[in-house]
């Protein structure tokens, strides 16, 4: 019933930044989390950071200190900055919204390539 509409990947060279943002609209319920999850070719689908609706953030390894999640006023909206961009952090970028009930809510995926 929630519809996540995301934002701002692109190209970006090594040592680059980018600011992902996702919107949500539609009947939302319970709504326990909202974050980002990357996939990239040949790769599981990995958890980059999340946020809950208390808005207490956490972080994936190896985007700590490099990535920053964050809500806007109306908790419908999450942001990503990531900054010093590396060429390992090229995927596909998925927002996901998560309930209390369980279910996981997906995004269309924006594509983000790190690269010289």
């Amino acid at each position: 019933q929630a519809q996540l509409v995301e934002s701002g990947g692109g190209l970006v060279q090594p040592g680059g930044s980018l600011r992902l943002s996702c919107a949500a609209s539609g009947s939302i319920f319970s709504i326990y989390r909202m974050g980002w999850y990357r996939q990239a070719p040949g790769k599981q689908r990995e958890l980059v950071a999340v946020i809950t609706t208390m808005g207490l953030p956490n972080y994936a390894d190896p985007v700590k200190g490099r990535f920053t999640i964050s809500r806007d006023n109306a908790k419908n909206t999450v942001h990503l900055q990531m900054n010093n961009l590396k060429p390992e952090d090229t995927a596909i970028y998925y927002c996901f919204l998560g309930t209390l009930a369980g279910s996981d809510y997906w995004g269309q995926g924006t594509q983000v390539t790190v690269s010289s």
